[in-house]
Parts: C-alpha cells; structure tokens; sequence
C-alpha cells in the first residue's frame, strides 16, 4: 500500500480497521508530513520508542531510540517509524501539524529525542520530578533506578503586554476532584486575550509500567488511563494484541464490545449535558441529567457487573456474557432514557437564558479546527466530519451504519447539540445490538507469536479517536512488552482550547472548558 503523494511501500498490520506500518528515513519523514497535509489527512499521535535490541534484559539492556508518527488518511491509519542516529534529533513536525508540538515534548521529557527546529523545548511532562538528563523509557524496566529530581525552574509562560494587561493564574490544584492543571489567563478587564496551559502534573508512568506487566494482562492498566474512556482503552490495548496475534474474536464478542463502547459513550454524555446546563445557572439540567445518568450507569451493572464497564473487554473478547435480566433492565433504561433526553432537548432548545450564554461562545471556526487538527465530537461539532464508525467501521458498525452526528458554528451550542445528537444514535444502536445480537461464544484464546512482533489499536471513544500501538518481544524474550504508546484525543484538543477562549470573558471558561471536557489523564502517562 503507498500513502497518497509518497512513493513508499507500507505493510498491512492484521487488524479490523486498515493499518499500514513503513519504516522510512529522515527525507521520507519530512515528505510524509508533506503529502498528509497536502491530501488533507491529519496526525493522530506522535511518540518516541526503541528498535528492539536486548541481549539479556540487564545489565546488558540496550534501547536503541525511534520516533513514531500516526497519520490518518481516507485509506486508514499509517504508522511510520524513523530510526534515530546516536544525537537522537528528527524533524520538526509542528509546522505542518501544530498538534505534534506537545507530543515532540513529551517524547524529548521521556526519551530524550529532540524534534530538530521545533520553536517550543519547553519541558511538558517533567516537572522536576526527575532531573534533565533522566529519560524513565530509556531505563531498564526491570532495574529501575530512582530518579534524583532536578533543579526547580521557572516555567517561561508567554507574556502578554500592555497597557490594562494583567494575568490570572488558576491552578493546578483545583477544587473538587478535578486532575491538576494550571491556566494562565492574559487579560484585560473581563476579556481573555490569551490562555496558556500547564499540565502534566500528576505524571503517573504508565508507558513505563506497561513494559513490565504481562502482555495478556495489560489491558487492565490500559482501561486505565482515563477512566471514563476505559472501555475504548480497554478495546483498543486487545485490538492491538489480537492483531500481533493473529486472533479472530466472535462476532457475538464484537458485537458485545460495541455494545459496551456505546453505553460509555451515552453515560458521558448524558454527564456532560448536565454539567454544561449547571454552568449557566440551569440547575434543573443537572438534576435531571444526573438522574438519567444514574439510572443509566445502575442500568450497565445489571448488565455488566460494573457501572463503568472496567475490566469488561479482555483479550480474545469479553469476560462475560450479558444476561437475561441485565438484557432486559437495559432496553428498559433505553426506552426511558430516550424519552427524556428528547424532553431535555426541547427545554435547551426553547431555553433564551441558556441559549444566549452558548451560542458563539467559545467558537472554534471550522477552518481553524482544521488547521489546529481538532478531533472527536469537538471536530464534529466544528465541521470535521470524521468518526471511525463511519468512515472505516468493523464489525458490528458495517451492519449498523451509524449517522454521524454534526454541526458547522463551532461554539458551546454546536458542542452540546452533538452529544444530543451522539447519546440519540447511541441508544439506537443499543436497542438493535440487544435484539440483534448473534448468538455464539464470547470469548476465544489468545496465542502470542514466537517473533517480536507489533500492532495497532484504533477505536472512536466518546471523546474521539484513541489509538494503541503494542511492540512485543518474541518467546525467547518471554513476549515482553517493549513499548506500549496509548493516546488520547485530548492532546489534539487541549490547545484548541486556549484559541476557543480568545475574545471571551473569564467567566465563560468553566463552560468552555466543559464542552471540551478533556482528559488531564489521558495525555499523563
């Protein structure tokens, strides 16, 4: 397979979803960059990892660096790996895709590669924790040396200047239980001229930790990452690894996983749509909201033994089967549910207060979401018509045809009509996958290959795309995990939101933010 524009060669990966996997030189890394721009394709993750060379784990360990890009086209994802000289640098990406910027930080705070030209070095993940020259997924994860922390240093936020400019500082610890981050607000009055974000805080080494656990075991730390995406995780960590190991799941074991997928999805949204009504002093979405969502997530334990699903997808399929009664409990939710959500729709709608405090606030104008490479319900409700249900669907979503939802004005409004009409479609695919669902085992063994091998995960959460890529060590290594790369969709959105603010007051940012509602623990690991 070539990826349009470029004259390279990709090899298929055996997954559901098309994956091309090319390894290419540093020439062939800038015209890849070049000809996705150019096609209109975009970058879904960029990190750092090794070629596979190890003697005997320690003391003989030896990691010899790679960068990695994925990029997604009409053809599917294409995963291209650059092997790095002894000074570790490859090209700068972000001019291209200004989403690469913080994920070439992060690769330089975890692996000490260097995007060569980059305008911003800033550390992103290291915080001092340990010092500069420390690299945790350089380390031998059996050996793990504890790492000294470096020298405290002042983070240089870009300054605004002025006269009547002042900055706010908030955060990183919040009230609540939200996950620390720091906004640095320039303003002038009540109106935002810039944001600037600080995350990373609570950096929790789960990329490390990957390498140290079983391989068929890892799915739990993945469904992990971000717990109200551990479904997706969950699905996409198994894809990866059924894929390197040549496994075909059940369809009643696909058709079970979507069913998961979709009720996770529903549960956040119903979730978010409160909040966002609570934002603007609607108390009565809140109650209303956090009702259905309780019902809701009650209605997923019968089904599934867990209110958020954790745990449920294994590799090879599902733990368990949904039974009887769960099946039952769960059309019964649908049918409230829907009903509800219709009503509640209807209010917002015909609500003038609420109205007035969503629309055009906190707009993201379907050119710069564009340029910027927003993704998920955020780009759908910005214009960029793109979900994977859609536009690659695997089993059961090729018999399903879901409707994408979307909108074109990019604002607060156009982000909560999307999760209205996402939970709407949702609870459609629900109803036919419990009367439609075939018949059949749940679950089938998984056995890993002899040679070291790689694959790839890529499932549409609720939040946007979150890609897998598993590298494994053959038999004689024991299968270990080498490197395990999860990304979430937040890394794209995060810095979207600093431009989604601009011109509009303080006050509007809790609700900005919230109709983003990204994931701090999703782009900490």
């Amino acid at each position: 397979m070539k990826m349009p524009g470029l004259d390279l060669e990709f090899a298929s990966l055996p997954a559901p979803v098309p994956v091309w996997f090319g390894r290419v030189t540093a020439t062939q890394w800038v015209d890849a960059a070049s000809a996705v721009h150019a096609h209109g394709g975009r970058l879904v993750a960029l990190w750092a990892g090794c070629a596979i060379h190890s003697e005997a784990i320690s003391p003989e360990y030896i990691r010899a660096r790679a960068i990695f890009v994925a990029y997604v086209t009409l053809d599917g994802l294409f995963w291209l790996e650059l092997p790095l000289q002894a000074d570790a640098t490859y090209p700068d990406l972000s001019a291209q895709f200004p989403a690469a910027s913080r994920m070439q930080r992060a690769a330089a705070d975890l692996s000490g590669v260097v995007a060569d030209g980059a305008f911003d070095r800033r550390p992103w993940l290291n915080h001092g924790a340990w010092a500069a020259n420390h690299h945790p997924l350089l380390q031998d994860p059996q050996h793990l040396p504890q790492p000294e922390p470096g020298a405290l240093q002042d983070y240089p936020f870009v300054r605004v200047e002025g006269e009547g400019v002042h900055e706010i500082a908030v955060g990183p610890v919040h009230a609540g239980i939200i996950e620390p981050g720091h906004f640095r607000f320039s303003v002038v009055g009540e109106k935002v001229l810039r944001l600037e974000e600080r995350l990373g805080y609570t950096h929790k080494g789960i990329e490390q930790r990957m390498t140290q656990l079983p391989v068929l075991q890892a799915y739990r730390l993945a469904g992990r990452v971000s717990g109200d995406s551990t479904v997706a995780y969950a699905w996409a960590y198994c894809m990866a690894l059924e894929s390197i190991c040549l496994t075909q799941i059940t369809p009643r074991a696909a058709w079970l996983r979507a069913l998961l997928l979709e009720c996770e999805r529903v549960a956040n949204h119903l979730g978010d749509l409160g909040a966002l009504g609570n934002d603007v002093a609607f108390a009565f979405a809140l109650a209303q909201f956090s009702r259905l969502r309780e019902d809701w997530l009650r209605a997923c334990k019968g089904a599934f033994g867990h209110r958020l699903m954790m745990d449920s997808i294994v590799p090879g399929g599902v733990k368990a089967d949904i039974n009887a009664a769960g099946l039952t409990q769960l059309l019964s939710c649908c049918d409230a549910v829907l009903t509800d959500v219709k009503k509640l729709y209807d209010v917002f709608e015909a609500h003038a207060g609420l109205q007035d405090r969503f629309i055009n606030t906190g707009r993201v104008r379907p050119e710069l979401a564009a340029q910027l490479g927003l993704t998920g319900l955020a780009g759908r409700a910005s214009a960029q018509a793109w979900d994977l249900r859609c536009d690659h669907p695997f089993v059961p979503y090729d018999q399903l045809r879901v409707v994408m939802g979307g909108h074109t004005r990019g604002d607060v409004g156009a982000r909560a009509l999307v999760r209205f009409q996402e939970a709407l479609e949702s609870i459609r695919l629900i109803e036919r996958m419990l009367r439609e669902m075939p018949e059949g085992p749940v679950s089938t063994d998984v056995v890993l290959p002899e040679q070291p091998s790689r694959g790839a995960g890529w499932v549409e959460g609720w939040r946007g795309e979150i890609v897998v890529a598993l590298e494994i060590e053959g038999a004689d290594q024991g299968h270990r995990i080498t490197r395990c790369h999860l990304h979430d969709p937040s890394w794209q959105n995060w810095p979207v939101l600093e431009h989604a603010i601009m011109k509009d007051i303080v006050a509007d940012f809790p609700l900005i933010n919230k109709s983003f509602n990204l994931s701090y623990s999703g782009q900490d690991l």
